[in-house]
Parts: structure tokens; sequence; C-alpha cells
């Protein structure tokens, strides 16, 4: 029945495969298939490699931000309800140690990690909006537009590569975002350090 359906949007062109990406993102699960389509759709015409990414792209943030709210107003109810208990907490754990980085990871990796627990747990815990959406447009952005720049240069056979090494794929590329993540953490903080360390001191403070 899914696979009728997803057949039938693919075949009304560049509109299903934005309303594929925006039920994949939200209440229906299809591991993998925007990365196919966009694989194959780039590989096909690579003169269209800003396009089908920009859209799958867009899908799949409106599917997020579908789920966001719907759990937003749910609250703690509809997370436990769709999500085991012990997931949720781990979840819950990570966005209170990692902030955005506990988005970024899941929206980088391969199926079958829970995306979507990710996204609904940062609705429950009222994750700022602007953040959720900046955060998810990045993610979906890099793996998209990194998946299309593959099909450009290797053509179809990406498609079969990213099936069979997308957790290698997905381990290369969350690396790197974890270690500029830290990085940056890194830098804010002595910046941070530096400026209160050099801050004047206060009037009628006894100086040296």
């Amino acid at each position: 029945m899914v696979q009728s359906i997803i057949e039938a949007l693919r075949s009304i062109g560049a509109l299903g495969v934005f309303l594929i990406a925006i039920l994949d993102s939200s209440f229906l699960s299809i591991p993998e298939i925007n990365d196919i389509i966009v694989v194959s759709s780039v590989a096909k015409r690579p003169e269209l490699f800003f396009y089908w990414p920009l859209l799958t792209t867009a899908g799949s943030v409106i599917g997020c931000l579908l789920l966001y709210l719907v759990a937003r107003k749910g609250g703690q109810v509809f997370l436990h309800r769709w999500f085991s208990a012990r997931r949720v907490k781990t979840i819950e754990m990570a966005f209170a140690r990692y902030g955005s980085l506990a988005l970024i990871i899941p929206a980088l990796w391969p199926p079958p990690l829970p995306f979507k627990t990710f996204v609904a747990t940062a609705g429950v815990l009222q994750f700022p909006l602007r953040r959720f959406l900046f955060t998810i447009t990045l993610a979906r952005a890099v793996r998209y537009y990194g998946e299309a720049l593959l099909a450009v240069l290797y053509g179809k056979e990406v498609e079969a590569f990213l099936v069979q090494h997308s957790l290698m794929l997905a381990l290369i590329i969350v690396a790197v975002v974890t270690i500029a993540f830290f990085v940056h953490r890194l830098i804010e903080t002595r910046l941070e350090a530096k400026s209160v360390g050099s801050a004047p001191a206060k009037n009628g403070s006894i100086c040296a």
C-alpha cells in the first residue's frame, strides 16, 4: 500500500517528490526514499544539481516542523504514546548534554536510526523553534547536496554505493560535523573566558 502511494507520488514529478519528503519526515517512514530520489534524479539530469536537493530539503524541513509542532502541543503524553520510555529518556539526556548536535547527527545518519524520535523530543522539550529550523535545514542540506555531488561525479552507481556503504559515509560526515562542533565550542568558551578576564573593574573596586 505504502509503496503504491510512493510510486504514484513520484509519477507526478517535482510536487510528488516534495510531498514524499514531507511525509517521510513527519508521520510516514519510508527509509532512504529521499536519498534514492535525489541520487537517481541528479544522475539522470546533472544540470538540476541544485534543484532536487533543494526540493527534498524543503519538504523534509516542513515534515519535521509538522512533527515538532504536534509533539510540542501533545507533550510527554504524545511522546510516550508513540515511543518507548527508555529511548525517550536517552534522547532527552542527549539534548541536555549536546544541544543542537543531538539533532544534527540523527539528521545526517541513515536509517534505521529513529530520527523522528529526536524531532518529537525537540518539540516536547520546546527546543527553540528558529534554532530547530536552522539545524534541520543545515543538516538535511548537507546530506542531500552531498549525495547530489556524488551523483554528478559518479552517476547512478552512487545509488548502489549509498545503499551498501551508507553507514560508512554517515560516520565520516558525523565525524567531521562533531569535530567542527567541538572546535567551535572550545573557541567560543575560550573567547568568553578571555572576555570575562579582560573586563574592566567595577567602580569602587581595589586595583593593584
